[in-house]
Parts: structure tokens; C-alpha cells; sequence
């Protein structure tokens, strides 16, 4: 399976997101290949603490790798170089394999048909070799998205599960900004039909990621009365403006509650977060839930 995260907005919780997603299905036994094409910044090594690869490596990354200018892209096995104890292999956890971002990259000047054709053979070989493929687009109608859109076009994607996830805040700017990255002029459905992707059959592979909701659980017990009325008032207005904008719960992957420990440091959350009440249990279910509804087949019929 071919999964490509994406968002409108920056500051979406798509990376911090997804490299807890990667975490979880490695947990389920499943081996995960996490590859950075977030170009302009490729931080992902930093998410999984590994030293030496926090903005990326400076020889050997994907962006270079697309460009030409070498055969293969570095590979990092989280578990045997992260700095953080709780995240080595353990009996549970399978292989999960980064494939960083150049350092001091950049969006791509041009798309030309080197560039895809490099995307599809590296696509291809990974999703061959690992269970599930995740792919951290840069965020907004990037190159990354383009290059993505024109590589998974080619024929030999046609019997491949490809699915994108497009992740948004819950808030009436970035459901705004989701709904337009997917039906908006240039957006998802748009630039995928120009590459010769049948538009239905795209929107069926979209499901919606919402994070940092505030539900009632996680709200202060020292909130006035008005505030939380007022609160339940704005999330109801949320959910109409995300029906309208085709954004609701029959095309929603799942979501992810305020996370006080994300808001300090963004980091993978482990169960023994949880257990020491670092976290919130709410937090842990929730990636779990995440990772079995995106292998789950149910998932991707349209209701």
C-alpha cells in the first residue's frame, strides 16, 4: 500500500501525524518504509530522534535522489539509530525504515519527466519490498504533490492500493483549506484528471485526517459555563462547514485529539507515554485507530 500525506496549510500536524501512523503500523507487525519528499523541510529525522539526519542528510536524500544525481536514496532503520530508548526494536515493534530529505533542499524549479520517472522506480521498489509506504508530501499544491500525482498515472500503479490522506486542523480556515486542495481550482482531483488519473476513482482513494480536535474530554474542568456552550456551538458550525465543503464523516479516515505533550515537543507517542501519564490515553487510541482504519478495506468504500 501506497499512502501520501498531504495538507493545504502548514502547521496541520500531517508530519508529526503520519510518523505516529508509521509508528503504530510497525506495532501491528507490518513492515513501514516513511519516505521525506517534504523538500523544503524534511524533519522527519528529527520525529524519530535520530542524530545526524534531523533536517535531513546532506549526500544521498530523496530530493537529490529525483534530481539525478545518485542511484539510491539512504536508507535510516529507526529503531537501530534513534536516540530514544522507548523507540529500539522491541519484540513487538517491525521494521520501520526512513528515507530522509536532502538538507537545505528545495521545491523543485521544474517537473520533468527524469523526475517522474525516478519517482515511479522508487515507488515501485518500495512498495514491493514494505507493507505500507508512506509518503510526507510538502504541504499546499506543491511540486511533491505534482511529481506524486504524474508517477502513480503511470500504468504500473493501476492494480496498486494508493491512498491519500489529506490532513487538516479543525478549524474553519483549514477545512476551508482542505476541501479547496482536493476540489479546488489546481487541486488534487484537478491536476490528477491532467495526468490522466480517472477523477472518480482518486476521490475514492481521499480520506480526511483531523487534528488537535477539542472535544469535551479534553477540555479544562475550570472552563466558565458560556465558554464551553460556546465551544459545543463552534464544533457543531465545524461539522456543518465540513459537510458542505465534502469533507464529512463518511470520508473522514479518523482524528486526533488535543495533545498537551505535541503542543511542547512533537514527538512519536509510546505506550509507555501513555502508562506514565505523560500523555493522553485519548492520544495513543487514537493513532491506533488510525493505523487499522487505513488497512482496513471497509474504510475505502464509499458509503
Amino acid at each position: 500500500m501506497l499512502v501520501f500525506s498531504t495538507s493545504d496549510k502548514g502547521g496541520t500536524g500531517r508530519s508529526v501525524t503520519s510518523c505516529n501512523l508509521a509508528y503504530r503500523l510497525g506495532l501491528s507487525g507490518r513492515t513501514v518504509a516513511y519516505v521525506d519528499f517534504d523538500f523544503g523541510s524534511p524533519t522527519a529525522g528529527a520525529l524519530f530522534e535520530i542524530s545526524g539526519v534531523e533536517r535531513g542528510v546532506q549526500h544521498n536524500g530523496v530530493h537529490s535522489y529525483l534530481l539525478g544525481e545518485h542511484d539510491a536514496v539512504t536508507r535510516v532503520d529507526v529503531a537501530a539509530t534513534t536516540d530514544r530508548r522507548g523507540l529500539r526494536r522491541g519484540p513487538r515493534l517491525s521494521r520501520l525504515v526512513l528515507l530522509p530529505g536532502d538538507e537545505g533542499g528545495a521545491e523543485f524549479l521544474s517537473r520533468d519527466e527524469a523526475i517522474v520517472d525516478r519517482c515511479a522506480r522508487l515507488l515501485l521498489e518500495l512498495e514491493q519490498e514494505f507493507k505500507v509506504v508512506i509518503v510526507d508530501l510538502s504541504a499546499g499544491r506543491s511540486a511533491a504533490l505534482e511529481v506524486a500525482l504524474q508517477a502513480t498515472a503511470i500504468a504500473s500503479f493501476a492494480s496498486l492500493e494508493v491512498r491519500w490522506l489529506v490532513f487538516h486542523r479543525w478549524t474553519r480556515q483549514h477545512i476551508i483549506a482542505a476541501s479547496g486542495l482536493v476540489h479546488g481550482k489546481h487541486g488534487l482531483l484537478e491536476m490528477g484528471a491532467a495526468y490522466g488519473h480517472n477523477p472518480d476513482e482518486l476521490l475514492e482513494s481521499v480520506r480526511y485526517v483531523r487534528t488537535a480536535v477539542s472535544g469535551k474530554e479534553t477540555r479544562n474542568s475550570h472552563q466558565f459555563p458560556a465558554q464551553s456552550a460556546w465551544l459545543d456551538e463552534q464544533d457543531r458550525a465545524l461539522r456543518q462547514l465540513a459537510n458542505d465543503k465534502q469533507l464529512g464523516l463518511t470520508v473522514v479516515l479518523g482524528q486526533t485529539p488535543m495533545e498537551p505533550v505535541l503542543q511542547w515537543r512533537e514527538q512519536i507517542i509510546l505506550d509507555a507515554d501513555v502508562n506514565a501519564h505523560i500523555a493522553n490515553s485519548e492520544t495513543g487510541k487514537a493513532y491506533a485507530d488510525l493505523a487499522e482504519r487505513l488497512i482496513e478495506p471497509a474504510t475505502w468504500r464509499r458509503l
